[in-house]
């Protein structure tokens, strides 16, 4: 049985223990679900703005604080990802270098006293899939990234809808209120996530992806 993949990537407001999530995306096969909190702002037509913008499926929530942007996150969890034929994906969430999503939701989840939200779901890291199946090289250049691996080995489509140059402007648009911006930024994400996810399950065996449980230990 080949698992239904859902892929997911998160927004912060830096890398500090102190900086908080502000969005979070899951691809899933209808199209993408967004979560974003505003820090108490108002954000009326986001989701408006980001269907103007981006031809996938979207459907977006905003939420007055990380803690609220939490709950929600938990109870779509609860009934989208409980299925026993899903796979949640990430590109570096959890592996390099620590990757950052997984360490830095946990680290979050903790300080703010929200439950965490991945029981009984099997989670894959798409980043040593693609780059050890693939030539990922570009002139002397190996690329690693997202946006470079999927430039390299997919079509590019998306990296053309991504308001950003790197990453870190994220930071700025949050705090500007630029929520749309940010949320395109973060479908783009999720959206070459999916891509890649698809890409390595059409080439590459079914023991090239490193399955693991996100149940915490409690939980079990």
């Amino acid at each position: 049985m080949t698992l239904e993949q859902v892929a997911f990537d998160i927004e912060t407001t830096g890398f500090a223990v102190d900086d908080e999530v502000t969005v979070i995306g899951f691809a899933v096969p209808l199209g993408v679900r967004v979560f974003v909190q505003t820090d108490g702002r108002a954000a009326p037509d986001v989701e408006d703005a980001v269907r103007d913008r981006v031809e996938s499926r979207v459907r977006v929530s905003t939420h007055e604080s990380e803690r609220a942007l939490f709950e929600a996150v938990a109870s779509f969890t609860a009934d989208r990802l409980v299925d026993d034929d899903v796979l949640l994906v990430g590109f570096n969430a959890e592996l390099w270098k620590s990757g950052f999503d997984l360490p830095f939701l946990r680290t979050r989840l903790a300080r703010v006293g929200v439950e965490w939200p991945f029981r009984d779901v099997p989670y894959a890291d798409l980043l040593p899939v693609v780059t050890n199946r693939f030539n990922t090289t570009v002139g002397d250049d190996e690329r690693r990234d997202l946006a470079g691996v999927y430039e390299t080995l997919c079509d590019g489509e998306y990296n053309e809808l991504d308001p950003f140059v790197e990453s870190s402007e994220a930071v700025t648009a949050f705090e500007d209120g630029r929520f749309d911006d940010l949320v395109v930024h973060n479908v783009v994400d999720v959206l070459r996530t999916r891509q890649l996810g698809r890409l390595a399950e059409e080439y590459c065996s079914k023991s090239d992806f490193k399955l693991k449980s996100l149940t915490a230990t409690t939980h079990e």
